[in-house]
């Protein structure tokens, strides 16, 4: 069987959980890839499309949150969703080194370690979110119910 040379490892990685989804490439020559210009470009509500934060507790412990991309992170709220005192997004320049990914395609599947994920509440009112493909260029749609379940996270208000 010829390897598919479009899919990503979070592909690879739904594919072989068997969790169905939706893939969505877009043009970012343009460089314009941030959550919203992203949500532009596939034609999706900037409600449905959910950006990937990591950030680094009070405890040294590292910690995802995967909120609406219109949407800002109540650090008080995420921290208190974690049972941190306080939580801080990480530099630029360590997201690779923590989660495998670079800025602007970091995705909640496949990090280099499972780290305890919260994604906003607000995922529970729609029937599939929009979240990162692991890679600049990708998304995958899927059930949030489903995507909890795989990366053993949970739901709670994060976004101020």
């Amino acid at each position: 069987m010829a390897k598919d040379n479009n899919k990503t490892n979070v592909m690879r990685i739904l594919d072989q959980a068997k969790i169905s989804y939706n893939h969505y490439f877009y043009d970012h020559e343009d460089g314009k890839i941030d959550g919203i210009s992203v949500a532009h470009k596939l034609g999706q509500d900037v409600e449905r499309v959910f950006k990937t934060l990591v950030t680094r507790g009070a405890s040294r412990e590292y910690f995802v949150f995967v909120i609406p991309v219109a949407q800002e992170l109540n650090l008080k709220a995420a921290a208190k969703s974690v049972g941190e005192k306080s939580v801080e997004m990480i530099r630029v320049d360590e997201i690779n080194k923590v989660t495998g990914y670079i800025r602007g395609g970091c995705s909640p599947v496949g990090m280099k370690k499972p780290f305890r994920t919260v994604i906003d509440s607000s995922c529970e009112q729609l029937p599939t979110i929009i979240v990162s493909g692991g890679k600049i260029g990708t998304q995958v749609e899927l059930s949030p119910q489903e995507l909890l379940r795989f990366i053993g996270g949970k739901t709670a208000a994060l976004t101020q």
